[in-house]
């Protein structure tokens, strides 16, 4: 019976693909460091945001993957045959400038984390960190880059593994999560605004959405719905699976690292939590180095993931709205401008680590940056979506377009609150 439950656990992991990455690069260590802090800070008493936002977030992240896989085509391509080209490209360009910050973060974050973990000197491990996820995008086939990184989402059951470590008062935990106990000032109010921000990000959407170009692109069977409806059935029940279990994934490890941080700082009064190697360091003397290891482990394994999906968003976006080639399964002297395009973000990123640019303050305006620039693009995704002209026959049906909608609503209340939570 064992041997069989694991066959079909492989044979579903072997059938994941976009929305799982995806998902899992939502845990980046930035977003590591947001729930960490909310953890350390709250308690168990943010853990509702999670089951929140895993609907809106599938919803939204559907909306994105049928448009990639229904027109054979990116979020920036589709978006600039409905919108004025100007508009478009300043949306990509503040989705580059934020996720070029959200890669220094990150890479920072990995540094420091190897230091911690491994004694690394820590810029050496960000410039490591940072050419090393380059030239991997640079040199390796897309089916293989596809493959290392659905393995690389292991690296975040780590988090989950933390949870066998520490001691949690799941009792406790479960009536915070459906009876939360929280004063709603400003502080609370900006850490909801976080989680909300970090858990849905621009960068997810162009990411899947180009993940399935891709796929349609590798396979030679294989054709945008519009051309092949006959697929539709098979591949749309595919999205649906993969999507709900990425993101299923992505809120189940958040929810992780929230209960770890909940039940050893801020039970041990450890609040003034920073980044995700400041959660790993203060994990050390109250649960153990066993949970610091998995800890900081995670924080590197997860930013090997993240930081190409950054790049990578950022380079399809940009390539589309500039009617360049793109996409990882092309030959650099073939996608000059797309590649050129992860080279910057990615050098840019490992540059900012030097800077005297304050890293963390850098975040939080990026986090801003996203938060405000995710509502016009979500509203765009929407749009497309409900066409006719763009979808043909498969415009997103009403459980999708109420979620995708909700989603915008969400994140939209967000940016407004974002302003006046400080």
């Amino acid at each position: 019976m064992r041997i069989g439950h694991f066959r079909r656990a492989t044979r579903l992991f072997k059938e994941l693909g976009p929305g799982l990455v995806t998902g899992a690069a939502d845990d980046d260590p930035s977003g590591i460091a947001t729930y960490s802090q909310a953890g350390a800070r709250f308690g168990f008493n943010m853990l509702w945001t999670l089951v929140l936002t895993y609907p809106l977030m599938s919803a939204i992240q559907l909306v994105s993957a049928e448009i990639g896989r229904v027109t054979g085509a990116g979020l920036a391509k589709n978006m600039g045959e409905v919108f004025p080209r100007p508009v478009v490209t300043a949306l990509v360009a503040l989705l580059f400038f934020a996720n070029t910050i959200n890669i220094a973060a990150d890479l920072a974050g990995m540094g420091a984390a190897a230091k911690l973990a491994l004694g690394w000197n820590s810029h050496v491990a960000t410039v490591a960190f940072g050419l090393g996820s380059l030239l991997l995008q640079v040199f390796v086939s897309y089916r293989r880059y596809a493959r290392i990184l659905k393995i690389l989402t292991l690296a975040l059951l780590t988090y989950v593994a933390t949870l066998f470590v520490v001691e949690v008062d799941w009792g406790a935990a479960l009536v915070s999560l459906v009876r939360p106990e929280f004063k709603l000032d400003g502080g609370a109010m900006t850490m909801i605004v976080a989680v909300f921000g970090t858990t849905i990000s621009p960068y997810l959407f162009f990411w899947q959405s180009a993940q399935e170009v891709e796929e349609v692109n590798e396979n030679p069977k294989a054709k945008p719905l519009r051309q092949a409806p006959r697929q539709a059935k098979r591949e749309l029940a595919r999205i649906r699976m993969d999507t709900l279990v990425g993101m299923a994934f992505s809120n189940i490890v958040a929810m992780a690292i929230m209960l770890a941080t909940a039940a050893t700082l801020y039970a041990n009064g450890k609040t003034d939590i920073q980044t995700a190697a400041e959660a790993a360091e203060a994990l050390r003397p109250v649960a153990g180095p066993f949970a610091f290891a998995l800890f900081s482990l995670g924080i590197i394994g997860t930013g090997l993931l993240a930081v190409p999906v950054l790049a990578g968003s950022a380079a399809y976006a940009l390539s589309e709205t500039r009617g360049w080639n793109e996409g990882l399964d092309e030959k650099p002297w073939h996608a000059v401008g797309f590649y050129s395009v992860i080279g910057a973000a990615m050098l840019l990123g490992v540059a900012i680590d030097f800077s005297p640019l304050d890293p963390i303050k850098a975040l939080f305006w990026s986090a801003v940056l996203n938060g405000v620039v995710a509502v016009p693009i979500m509203a765009a995704m929407m749009l497309v979506a409900s066409r006719r002209d763009r979808m043909g026959r498969f415009t997103i049906g009403p459980w999708v377009r109420a979620g995708g909608w909700g989603a915008t609503a969400v994140m939209g209340v967000a940016a407004v609150a974002m302003f006046f939570a400080r």
